[in-house]
């Protein structure tokens, strides 16, 4: 199957973020954008064909929209859709195997920021095997760039920060890429966190001294920037600025992302096949920052 940027749809207005947004990351990895609508409709003993008719219109023009919005706003995209029955995770579950990478909507949360994310958007983020990007409604382009210079003219300074949560206790490579590669493709600058907090449950006055030390934020730094230096090397094009933190991770997320036109966090994968979890510091992200949040799997 073509290596494509898919774009789940279903005709509500995160939806139609989240195409658009597909749409300019499909343009930007020189990739064809697949819009995806997934119905499940279970007739009840009775109802006529016209029901289903009437189902699959509406799947139509859900589909419908979404071409319309990307078409207006990216008319330089390949485009292709797919409108598949069947129970919305697994579909597009399932077609995701194809894609580099699935973007779903969620809708923003009235005057305040983050995400209300539905069963569908957590159920593909728990349990794809590929990047999922998260979306929120009213997520436009001009919210990826910078400010306006102030010089009247309307330009605008490049994109805002990329931002990547390191865990350094388990860094994972194709977390690292993938965000590198993020900051890369929009000439942004990567800002890299890792959070450390100091355990005192069961510890003696003594020895939180001991944890308290300020060469323990030296030692995280100094981690931080070896588990950076290959991929520094690797994209030598990308700024990045590195920030270690003695915060909670989701306190120190939340304040990273203020800002950001991405959040790339990670996801383990488990081994249990029902019930998977996404993690704490990753159900944070999903729903208390208003930037696109991609979740990237791994091991």
């Amino acid at each position: 199957m073509l290596a494509s940027v898919m774009a789940g749809v279903d005709g509500s207005p995160e939806s139609l973020a989240a195409a658009e947004w597909a749409a300019r990351e499909a343009l930007r990895r020189g990739l064809p954008l697949r819009l995806v609508h997934a119905w499940d409709w279970h007739p009840r003993r009775g109802e006529r064909e016209a029901d289903s008719a009437t189902q699959r219109y509406l799947a139509r023009r859900a589909l419908r929209q979404a071409e319309d919005r990307v078409r207006a706003t990216c008319p330089d995209v390949r485009l292709y859709d797919d409108q598949v029955e069947g129970a919305a995770v697994p579909a597009l579950l399932k077609l995701a195997e194809g894609a580099e990478l699935v973007v779903l909507g969620s809708r923003g949360l009235t005057g305040a920021a983050g995400f209300l994310v539905g069963s569908v958007a957590q159920g593909v983020v728990a349990r794809a095997t590929g990047p999922v990007v998260l979306v929120r409604a009213g997520e436009a382009a001009a919210d990826e760039q910078l400010p306006d210079l102030g010089d009247g003219a309307g330009l605008r300074t490049g994109y805002r920060d990329v931002v990547l949560a390191v865990d350094l206790d388990a860094p994972c490579e194709a977390v690292i890429e993938f965000a590198f590669e993020a900051a890369r493709l929009r000439g942004a600058r990567l800002r890299v966190v890792h959070a450390w907090q100091t355990p005192t449950l069961g510890l003696g006055p003594g020895e939180v001294d001991l944890l308290n030390d300020p060469h323990r934020a030296e030692e995280w730094e100094a981690a931080l920037a070896g588990a950076l230096r290959l991929w520094r090397d690797k994209y030598p094009g990308v700024e990045v600025v590195e920030t270690v933190t003695r915060d909670r991770p989701q306190t120190a997320l939340m304040r990273a992302a203020c800002g950001a036109s991405l959040l790339v966090v990670g996801r383990r994968i488990t081994e249990r096949p029902v019930g998977r979890r996404i993690g704490p510091v990753t159900h944070a992200a999903i729903h208390d920052v208003d930037c696109p949040v991609a979740v990237v799997p791994h091991d």
